[in-house]
């Protein structure tokens, strides 16, 4: 009986500590795929500054949760993303890019060439605070065979500033009066805004995608 108990208690404190884990892995996992899978390319809001202003809120308000935690996981998770994206435009090159989305994804990405062009190393710094540079301007880099110490450099400080940068705005909103206490209804407002602006992106560039690029 008291084996019972004790298994019982020990489920619960499991429980317990796997939502806080739940909840970084769902945020960290939607900032790498951003950039990493193109995911940012069908919902940029939700896995963009949205994501971590929310996510920095509802850290506020709950006392299982970790600012530093949260902060440290998002920045390596950016990281690693632009990383990928990195690697993907060097091994694969400009034709990889051709191949996804449709008019508007291409004129994504040569705007972004010529922002890439234009700055170099701190197109890769400017590129995490704007949706499109974010998913494109990694993989551009790649293209164009930047000295990988470079991009390293500037993934490095764009991933920090961003990333930790954003969660901690997020965070420290909540100490605003009366944020606080409405911070989970802030949060939701603003994941949902997020979906329904990515979601009409979607939808605008599917028929662009479905038509045929001949006769």
């Amino acid at each position: 009986m008291l084996r019972t108990a004790t298994l019982g208690d020990e489920m619960n404190d499991l429980l317990v500590h796997l939502g806080p884990i739940l909840f970084y892995v769902i945020v960290w996992a939607l900032v790498f795929a951003g950039t990493a899978v193109f995911l940012g390319l069908f919902i940029p809001f939700i896995t963009g500054d949205s994501l971590l202003f929310a996510a920095g809120l509802i850290t506020a308000s709950s006392a299982s949760l970790n600012i530093v935690v949260l902060a440290i996981g998002v920045g390596i998770a950016a990281f690693l993303g632009d990383q990928v994206g990195f690697l993907l435009g060097r091994h694969y090159g400009r034709g990889y890019l051709d191949r996804h989305g449709g008019r508007r994804t291409r004129k994504a990405i040569r705007v972004a060439e010529t922002f890439y062009e234009r700055y170099g190393w701190w197109s890769i710094v400017v590129a995490r605070f704007v949706p499109w540079g974010r998913v494109f301007i990694p993989v551009i880099a790649g293209v164009g065979r930047m000295n990988y110490y470079k991009f390293l450099s500037s993934n490095i400080v764009g991933a920090l500033a961003w990333g930790v940068g954003l969660s901690l705005i997020g965070f420290y909103t909540a100490s605003i009066p009366g944020v606080k206490s409405v911070a989970y209804v802030v949060a939701g407002i603003v994941i949902a805004a997020s979906i329904v602006a990515g979601l009409r992106t979607w939808r605008a560039n599917r028929p662009e995608q479905a038509a045929p690029t001949g006769s």
